[in-house]
């Protein structure tokens, strides 16, 4: 299976940190999160609303650009491994110079040269989705639009939103969309994961997007499905992670088929 070419389409780039790199930033740094580990060396978490605790434990070992440009290439290292050849991954400024557009673009540069480099020697090809937290609220999102359009252009190729999608209404972005999409984004949206086939529906009708993330709820309405067929609206399907966050108990449950 590592011989055959695969395309990443939901890629969460500080998501998709190997443990032992984020180990080795947090004693670099004198960080204790030992906590977040399990005996084995892995994440330890118990839900969905653990994980993003965990998430953002992790994230505080990378403080800079050095440390994205190193979080990308070890990353793409994995990708390239699996036999990924093309790449595309959830970047936030939120967790990249808090929404500071100088910041932004300091953080940016790292991860576009760390990319450059893969292409050239494990020949992968990343790209980025500028992604808003929706936790974080709207105003912050708002920022981050900002952010996404000022830098939108061969790296940057899409926004998206990710988060506790318990976390207010997806109508409540529709600004930080529309700036996006005015600056040629393609877009994209977290819906359908935890909340159910409406949570969807409202990425179509709030968001306008083109590909959902996750989006398995969909299959709970018949017609949802095929709306999402006839409008060719990609999903980005998850099963590993629907299974590992307990959305589906098993791989046999799971409605990927």
């Amino acid at each position: 299976m590592t011989q055959l070419p695969k395309v990443e389409l939901h890629l969460h780039l500080e998501g998709g940190a190997p443990p032992a790199f984020i180990r080795g930033l947090a004693r670099e740094k004198g960080i204790d999160i030992g906590g977040i580990f399990n005996e084995d060396g892995s994440y330890r978490f118990t839900d969905f609303w653990h994980f993003l605790k965990v998430y953002e434990a992790a994230c505080t070992t990378l403080t800079g650009p050095e440390e994205f440009r190193r979080l990308t290439l070890a990353v793409l290292e994995e990708s390239a491994a699996a036999g990924v050849v093309y790449s595309e991954c959830f970047l936030s400024p939120d967790f990249c110079g808090g929404r500071d557009l100088a910041a932004w673009r300091d953080y940016l540069a790292a991860i576009e040269e760390a990319a450059d480099q893969a292409e050239r020697d494990m020949g992968i090809t990343l790209r980025g989705i500028i992604t808003s937290i929706r936790h974080f609220g709207p105003e912050k999102a708002r920022q981050t639009a900002i952010c996404a359009a000022e830098t939108a252009r061969r790296f940057i190729v899409g926004y998206g939103i990710a988060g506790d999608e318990r976390a207010g209404a997806l109508k409540d972005f529709a600004w930080t969309f529309d700036c996006a999409r005015e600056a040629g984004l393609h877009i994209t949206a977290h819906a359908g994961e935890w909340n159910g086939p409406d949570e969807v529906r409202a990425a179509l009708r709030d968001l306008g997007v083109a590909r959902i993330g996750h989006g398995v709820r969909a299959i709970e309405d018949l017609a949802l499905v095929d709306e999402l067929a006839e409008r060719g609206t990609v999903l980005e399907c998850c099963p590993g992670s629907n299974v590992a966050l307990g959305i589906y108990p098993s791989f046999r449950g799971h409605p990927i088929a």
